[in-house]
């Protein structure tokens, strides 16, 4: 399974991508690189103190430049931050990248997933569920629009979605 050159996955907050970006790296003998660790590395500052200071304007050029630059390096399993497809140039740079795998979570198991998380900015509202609701709404068609495999991931181990990300992609490479 090495004929594409990354593997990159996309989906809401809460869906799994580093988990199973982690595990799946591990399987395919490729390097793990989470696109939101990445822009926080080289800014020496985390997502929220980004988002406080500059904005989510200033984050999403951050995040444009951050993928831009995985998308053309090889050899990745790449886990993008929920709000990536928002850019039409992200979503250029992902689809050209590597096989995309949208990890796709129910509203539910996001809320469940991200309640007690503070580094998440734009679930720091009154009603997070609503929020959460809210960006699916926008972000599941640009999920779908780029992805070549659709997985389920709500009350599933994370092995177990490895496991049938793996067999998609060999079927896609026997097409």
């Amino acid at each position: 399974m090495n004929s594409v050159s990354n593997m990159i996955l996309v989906g809401p907050m809460g869906a799994g991508k580093s988990t199973i970006g982690r595990l799946l790296a591990k399987e395919l003998h490729l390097v793990f690189k989470d696109s939101d660790k990445e822009i926080e590395q080289r800014c020496g500052a985390n997502i929220p103190w980004i988002f406080d200071v500059e904005g989510e304007l200033g984050f999403r050029e951050r995040e444009q430049a951050m993928i831009a630059e995985l998308c053309s390096e090889s050899g990745l399993v790449i886990a993008t931050g929920g709000g990536a497809v928002l850019r039409e140039a992200n979503r250029v740079a992902l689809k050209g990248g590597g096989r995309v795998i949208y990890l796709h979570a129910s509203v539910e198991q996001q809320i469940a997933r991200t309640a007690r998380d503070k580094g998440r900015p734009l679930l720091q509202k009154p009603n997070p569920g609503q929020v959460l609701r809210d960006l699916m709404e926008v972000r599941d068609p640009l999920y779908r629009e780029i992805a070549d495999v659709v997985v389920e991931t709500d009350e599933r181990p994370p092995r177990m979605v490895v496991q049938e990300i793996l067999e998609r992609l060999r079927r896609l490479e026997r097409h």
